[in-house]
C-alpha cells in the first residue's frame, strides 16, 4: 500500500536536517567528515568554524598540531577563536580560562577554589589527509580512518589541487547530484562548454546503479568509447576523472565532499590529483584551478545575466555550472513538488538508502557498517574520436 503524501514529505524533510539530534544529524556524525583546508589555520592560530549546524574553534598548538573543540567557553560562553593559543591549548581572551585539544578545562585564573576538571567542551578528533583536516563528531570511539581513502590521493608522482567554496544551499542537493549523470549532457553545456562537455558530449546516457560494500557505483554508458563510472562514497563523497585543461593532457581524479554548514549552507571540498608530467603542463594545471574563486559570490552574473564568469578554469566552469542548477532549485528544495523520471534512477537508489539507515537510527537499530573497497575502481578514461580540441 502507497504511504500517504505527508508521510512521504516528512521523510523527504529528515534528508535535509544536520542538527545534533536529527537522524541525519547523528547519521553524518558518525562518519570523518572534511571539515576545513588545512593550510587554513596555522600553527599557534585559531579560527571559528561551523559544521554540521554546530559552532566550533579549530586551532593548532604551538606544535603545529591541529584540534577541534567547542566553540565557546562555557565560563560565559565568548567564543573561544579570539583567545590566545599557548602551547597545545587555547585561552579564552574573556577571563581567561583554559581548555586542552579535548575540550577539557584546564585553567581557570580568577577563581579561587576553581575545578577545572569538572568543566569540560565539546571535544573532537581530527585526522589530516590530502590537504584537509578531518574530524569524528559521533559519539564513542572514532571508527579507523579507512573509508574517506583513495589511491589516487597517495599516489606518489601526482600534482594535488584543493578547492573550497561555501555555497548557499542544503548539503543533500550535492549530493544527489553525484548520482544524477544525465544533467552532464545540459548542465555542462550551459553557458560555457568547457574541456569537461567536450570530452563527455551531449548525447543521453544509459544508467546502472549497484550498492557496493563503500556507497554506489554509477555507470552512465553513451557509447563504447564514452562510458563513465563514478565511486560514489557513503555518506557524501564521490569520485570521478575529468580531462584536463588541453586535449591530450592526462585526466584528472576528482574527489569532492558536499558537508553541512548547517541546513541552509554547505561545505564543498574538492580535491584533484594528476599525473606530475613536464613543467609546462604541470604549471597549466596550476593556472587552471583559480583556488579563490567562489562559484556563490557571482549570484548576479549567474541569475541574472545567465552566464559563467569570464577568466575561470575548467574546474570552475564546472563547478559554476552545478552550482547554477542546484541553488536553481533553491536554498532547501522541496521535493513534494518534483516529478522523477526514469534516468532518475540513481537518485531514487540514494534516497532509498538514506532512508533505511535514518530508520535504523530511529528504531535504534545498527546502520550497515560500510567499508571501504578492497580494490581501487576502475574509472575509465575513453574519449569519442569525434572531440573537438580546445
Amino acid at each position: 500500500m502507497p504511504e500517504p503524501q505527508s508521510t512521504r514529505n516528512e521523510l523527504l524533510r529528515l534528508l535535509t536536517q544536520s542538527s545534533a539530534g536529527t537522524p541525519m544529524g547523528t547519521l553524518l556524525r558518525s562518519f570523518w567528515q572534511p571539515v576545513a583546508v588545512a593550510d587554513s589555520v596555522a600553527p599557534g592560530k585559531a579560527r571559528l568554524l561551523r559544521v554540521l549546524s554546530e559552532d566550533l574553534t579549530l586551532y593548532r598548538g604551538e606544535s603545529g598540531t591541529a584540534h577541534l573543540i567547542g566553540g565557546r567557553c562555557a565560563h560565559r560562553c565568548t567564543v573561544l577563536h579570539t583567545g590566545w593559543v599557548q602551547d597545545d591549548q587555547v585561552r579564552c581572551m574573556y577571563h581567561g580560562w583554559r581548555y586542552d585539544g579535548i575540550g577539557q578545562c584546564t585553567e581557570m585564573p580568577a577563581e579561587q577554589n576553581g575545578r577545572p576538571d569538572l568543566v569540560k567542551i565539546a571535544g573532537y578528533p581530527v585526522r589530516e589527509y590530502a590537504g584537509l583536516i578531518f574530524a569524528y563528531m559521533g559519539d564513542g570511539a572514532a571508527p579507523p580512518f579507512e573509508l574517506p581513502r583513495k589511491p589516487a590521493l597517495e599516489e606518489p608522482g601526482r600534482l594535488r589541487f584543493i578547492r573550497y567554496q561555501e555555497w548557499d544551499y542544503n548539503f543533500f542537493q550535492g549530493t544527489e547530484n553525484s548520482l544524477d549523470a544525465t544533467h552532464v549532457s545540459y548542465v555542462h553545456v550551459w553557458g560555457k562548454v568547457s574541456r569537461f562537455g567536450d570530452e563527455i558530449q551531449t548525447a543521453i546516457p544509459e544508467l546502472s546503479y549497484e550498492e557496493t560494500s563503500a556507497g554506489i557505483r554509477q555507470t552512465a554508458y553513451r557509447s563504447e568509447n564514452n562510458v563513465r563510472i563514478s565511486d560514489w562514497t557513503f555518506p557524501n563523497n564521490n569520485h570521478i576523472v575529468g580531462p584536463g585543461p588541453r586535449k591530450g593532457d592526462p585526466w584528472l581524479d576528482n574527489v569532492t565532499w558536499h558537508v553541512p554548514i548547517d541546513d541552509e549552507h554547505t561545505m564543498r571540498f574538492a580535491v584533484s590529483t594528476v599525473p606530475s608530467t613536464d613543467p609546462e603542463t604541470d604549471r597549466r594545471f596550476a593556472a587552471d584551478r583559480l583556488d579563490s574563486y567562489n562559484a556563490a559570490d557571482h549570484y548576479r552574473e549567474i541569475f541574472e545575466e545567465h552566464r559563467i564568469p569570464e577568466g575561470i578554469g575548467t574546474q570552475q566552469v564546472i563547478a559554476t555550472q552545478d552550482y547554477a542548477a542546484l541553488r536553481g532549485q533553491g536554498v532547501i528544495v522541496d521535493r513534494s513538488k518534483e516529478r522523477l523520471g526514469q534516468s532518475d534512477a540513481g537518485i531514487a537508489l540514494l534516497r532509498r538508502i538514506f532512508l533505511r539507515e535514518l530508520e535504523a537510527i530511529r528504531a535504534g537499530r545498527p546502520t550497515k557498517q560500510w567499508a571501504r573497497l578492497t580494490e581501487a575502481v576502475d574509472l575509465p578514461i575513453q574519449i569519442p574520436e569525434t572531440v573537438s580540441s580546445t
